[in-house]
């Protein structure tokens, strides 16, 4: 099994595991999703308090962990993307450079702006 990179995974197209960070990515951003690791903590200080069982208090731990345990999946797949496209428009952005300085004109250019576009496609 090789690991490469998330963004160059499946060509220019996204694949279904980052469709479903995009829209997780979304989704993990909303107030509404603050709101509910908010009770989710409410809820573990109030089993505490109230001295329920332990089974359900490890429940809720569990819960709280696993949630960041995917938050945090959902951070490093979100930073490599990010970081892949900024690295294909500084490369982009050199080339172009590079050609009107040489007085070319062509190829870098158009990748130029097509990589303006990038984050869209990645």
């Amino acid at each position: 099994m090789i690991l490469r990179h998330p963004a160059s995974r499946g060509g220019n197209r996204r694949g279904r595991f980052a469709e479903l960070a995009q829209k997780s990515s979304l989704l993990t951003s909303s107030p509404a999703f603050f709101v509910f690791c908010l009770a989710l903590i409410g809820l573990f200080i109030a089993f505490h308090l109230a001295h329920f069982p332990v089974d359900l208090q490890l429940f809720v731990g569990d819960a709280m962990t696993a949630v960041t345990l995917l938050l945090l999946a959902l951070l490093k797949n979100s930073e490599l993307r990010a970081e892949h496209a900024i690295q294909r428009k500084l490369d982009a952005v050199a080339a172009a450079l590079l050609e009107g300085y040489e007085g070319k004109g062509g190829k870098a250019a158009e990748d130029l702006r097509k990589s303006i576009r990038l984050e869209e496609e990645t």
